[in-house]
C-alpha cells in the first residue's frame, strides 16, 4: 500500500509554551493558529514493504540523519500497534520551506506523515483520531489536520484523549487575511523548543503566562467567529511578546528572537501608530523570523516596511490554506 498526503504549516496567533507530559505531547495551555496555504507544505509519502527490515526514511530526496529517522520510526511504531502489524514502511517527505528555522515544519511534516501512514496501514480515523495521533509526533501537529482557523485544547486527561484540535472557523471565510513572512535566518535553532521547554520549571513568569493566555484565548476566539482581525490583533502581539518573556527569563535563557526581530516589532508598532488602531500584529515562534498577520488592505505595505528592515533577508505573503488532504487513496 501506498499513500501520499498533504498537510500545511500552521502559525499561532495564541501560543503553547510548556508540556505537561513530554511523551504524549500533552501541552501546558491551550492554543489558537491559522493553517498556511501551500507555500508552507509537506508531502508525504508512506508505502509498506514487508520486505525492509526498518523503517526508512527520506527528507527533501536526502536520507534523514539518525535523529530524524528514529523520531519517524516511533511515530510509525504507534501506527503499528493501532493496526496490530509490524509491516515497515519506506517514507519520502518533501518541505517547501526550511525545517528548524521557526517555520512549523513539524507541525505540517507529523500530519502529513499521520494522514500518510494510518491510510497506508488501513486505518480509517476521524479529524479528532488523527489530531490525537499527529500530536504525539509533534504538538503543533495537531492543528494542521485542519484548515483556516484552529483551536488546540490543552485537556486535563492524562492520557490524553481530550487533547485534540478543532476548527474554529474555515479557510473560506479568511480569504481576506494575509501571514506577510520575515525571513531573517535559515538555519537551525541554536536551542530546541523541546530544549526551550524543558527549562520552564526555572522561569518566576510562567505561572502568570498561563493566566494570561487565558484571557487572550477568550479575545481570540469570539474575535474570529466575529471574522474580525482588529480585535485580536493587539493579543496576537502580546501573547507572542509574553511567550518569548519566559523564554527570556527561564535559566540559562532561551533565546530565540534576534536584533533584526526586535526592529521588526518596532515597525510594526510604527506603522499600527500611523494608522491609530492595529492594521498588522507580529508573532515569533520558537525563531527570530516573523510572521505578521494583516488583511489584504494593508498586505503589501506590510511586506515594504518589512523589506526594508536591516536582516531581513527575504519575505513572502501567505494566505489561509486547508487542512490534511490525500493524492491517492493507494497504489
Amino acid at each position: 500500500m501506498k499513500i501520499t498526503a498533504i498537510a500545511n504549516s500552521n502559525i499561532a496567533i495564541i501560543k503553547y509554551w510548556g508540556k505537561r507530559d513530554y511523551q504524549l505531547n500533552l501541552p501546558s495551555n491551550s492554543s489558537i493558529s491559522f493553517t498556511m496555504d501551500d507555500q508552507l507544505q509537506t508531502i508525504t509519502t508512506v508505502e509498506l514493504d514487508e520486505s525492509l527490515k526498518r523503517d526508512e526514511f527520506y527528507l527533501n530526496g536526502q536520507i534523514a540523519n539518525e535523529k530524524e529517522t528514529e523520531r519517524t520510526q516511533n511515530f510509525l511504531d504507534i501506527v503499528r500497534k493501532m493496526a496490530k502489524t509490524l509491516t515497515r514502511a519506506r517514507v519520502h517527505s518533501n518541505n517547501s520551506f526550511p525545517k528548524s528555522a521557526g517555520m512549523a515544519s513539524s507541525a505540517s511534516g507529523f500530519a502529513a506523515l499521520a494522514g500518510a501512514s494510518s491510510k497506508a496501514y488501513g486505518l480509517n480515523l476521524t479529524p479528532k483520531d488523527l489530531s490525537i495521533l499527529a500530536r504525539q509526533g509533534s504538538g503543533s501537529a495537531a492543528r494542521s489536520i485542519f484548515g483556516g482557523a484552529v483551536e488546540w485544547k490543552a485537556g486535563t486527561s492524562e492520557d490524553g484523549s481530550d487533547s485534540y484540535a478543532t476548527q474554529i472557523s474555515p479557510p473560506e471565510k479568511w480569504k481576506h487575511l494575509r501571514n506577510v513572512i520575515a525571513i531573517s535566518s535559515e538555519g537551525e535553532k541554536r536551542v530546541s523548543s523541546i530544549e526551550g521547554m524543558k527549562r520552564i520549571p526555572s522561569s518566576e513568569l510562567f505561572a502568570s503566562r498561563l493566566r494570561s493566555v487565558k484571557n487572550h484565548i477568550k479575545i481570540v476566539r469570539e474575535a474570529i467567529k466575529e471574522q474580525n482581525f482588529e480585535k485580536m490583533a493587539v493579543s496576537i502581539m502580546r501573547d507572542s511578546n509574553n511567550m518569548h518573556a519566559v523564554m527570556l527569563e527561564s535559566w540559562p535563557p532561551a533565546l530565540y528572537l534576534s536584533g533584526t526581530s526586535f526592529r521588526i516589532i518596532q515597525k510594526i508598532h510604527d506603522l499600527n501608530d500611523s494608522y491609530g488602531r492595529p492594521v498588522a500584529a507580529y508573532t515569533f515562534d520558537a525563531g527570530p523570523n516573523a510572521h505578521v498577520y494583516t488583511t489584504e488592505q494593508y498586505a503589501n505595505e506590510v511586506e515594504k516596511t518589512l523589506i526594508g528592515v536591516d536582516g531581513v533577508k527575504r519575505t513572502f505573503i501567505c494566505g489561509v490554506g486547508d487542512g490534511l488532504r490525500y493524492k491517492n487513496r493507494g497504489l
